[in-house]
């Protein structure tokens, strides 16, 4: 069973590279870069994130769902802090380095005013905790003291007002488009989801040019029907993916993306359905109607008149 998204690209697709000096030398905004970093705070006290495994095994957040792995990210796109792309710019594959980025060009500088005493009737009563994570009118933060029916909650980021120290190596440039929308699409879910690209003939309608002796402007415009190539990037839908909040929510306008970015045409997305077995062949005969058995038992060469006669002797 397959479920079709088909998303036509825009008209125009973002250019990010449509500013940059062609004879500039390096990696360059607009380029797709395969990434290994790990970032600290500066004080070396808290992991901010990481593409290591071996890291994220010490600090014990490697049982978090996520899978740490050389990330693919897009120069210009604001994939990574602009710091570290700045770094990167003009870099070749191979090179390596770090960059510290300062707390406000970080998560920000930290806003005493961004703590507030609320109620804590505004809070679910299993959160009125120190510590916990909670939404008050939209706004995300976490408790940091509660008593009696007071809460203050703190609404910067728990980062806020720390500078973040990064280190990083190019491993290299990607031009495999398959790859490149893999990582695009890591970059929007947090998964890699199975998808390849071919090259399918379309039926389109397409507008008649009309005769040069025909004058008559009001007359309606004629199509016709002809086949047209289209690069297709199919993907096929997993539980985790149709469950995913960001491809719920967005769906489109990360297709869009991607086609714009990766040049294709559409983006076709699979969902297969496994058989039930026999479980599901019993059930389906179960809703047959009379009629139906018969003609089962007549595919199948079996006389329903003896199979009845059978049951009769053996109740006899």
């Amino acid at each position: 069973m397959t479920e079709e998204q088909e998303a036509e690209p825009a008209e125009q697709a973002d250019d990010v590279a449509e500013d940059v000096d062609e004879d500039a030398d390096g990696l360059q905004n607009g380029d797709f870069v395969e990434l290994e970093y790990t970032a600290y705070t500066a004080d070396g006290d808290q992991l901010v994130d990481t593409t290591d495994p071996e890291v994220a095994e010490e600090e014990g957040v490697d049982d978090q769902g996520q899978e740490f792995k050389p990330r693919t990210i897009v120069l210009g796109e604001g994939h990574i802090f602009e710091g570290v792309e700045e770094a990167i710019t003009g870099s070749e594959a191979g090179d390596e380095g770090s960059v510290t980025i300062a707390a406000e060009d970080a998560f920000g500088e930290y806003d005493p005013d961004d703590v507030q005493t609320v109620s804590a009737e505004k809070i679910d009563e299993d959160d009125r905790y120190p510590g916990a994570n909670v939404q008050v009118d939209g706004q995300q933060g976490y408790i940091s003291t509660i008593i009696g029916g007071r809460a203050r909650v703190d609404f910067n980021h728990p980062l806020a007002g720390e500078d973040v120290e990064y280190e990083y190596e190019i491993l290299g440039e990607v031009d495999d488009r398959e790859q490149k929308a893999a990582g695009l699409f890591e970059m929007y879910l947090g998964m890699e989801p199975d998808l390849w690209i071919e090259t399918d003939e379309v039926e389109e309608e397409v507008p008649v040019e009309p005769d040069e002796d025909d004058e008559d402007e009001d007359a309606e415009p004629e199509f016709e029907t002809e086949l047209v190539e289209k690069e297709t990037l199919y993907l096929e839908a997993t539980p985790q993916m149709t469950m995913n909040q960001q491809w719920m929510m967005g769906k489109q306008q990360i297709a869009q993306d991607i086609m714009g970015k990766v040049d294709i045409d559409r983006v076709i997305v699979q969902e297969v359905l496994d058989g039930m077995g026999m479980g599901g062949m019993m059930g389906g005969m179960g809703g047959m109607g009379g009629g139906d058995i018969e003609a089962a038992l007549e595919d199948a060469d079996v006389d329903a008149d003896e199979i009845v006669e059978e049951l009769e002797g053996a109740e006899e």
